[in-house]
């Protein structure tokens, strides 16, 4: 499976409130941010915890500004986020 984003592509973490484990932390849910690295493919954690068998899935880097996850800071925070995660930014 090819990669559905590049470094430097905003993406917008999913509103999702999943019933059960999720590596999605809730604070940067709704926010836009912009992808810095990618770190390869690996299960979906909460595939792995619901029993189920997952197959790979690319893992990126993104990077958020503090002031739009919390309103305040000059600094940026940066997450590791499953494609599952994600969208494009503009919801193409």
């Amino acid at each position: 499976m090819a990669d559905r984003f590049e470094i430097g592509n905003r993406v917008r973490v999913r509103l999702d409130d999943p019933v059960g484990h999720t590596r999605a932390p809730r604070y940067v849910r709704g926010h836009v941010g912009e992808v810095v690295e990618r770190h390869g493919s690996h299960p979906l954690p909460d595939a792995v915890v619901a029993g189920t068998k997952p197959g790979p899935s690319t893992v990126y880097a993104v990077r958020f500004a503090a002031a739009d996850v919390w309103g305040e800071g000059g600094h940026t925070v940066t997450v590791n986020l499953w494609d599952e995660y994600l969208e494009p930014a503009d919801g193409a």
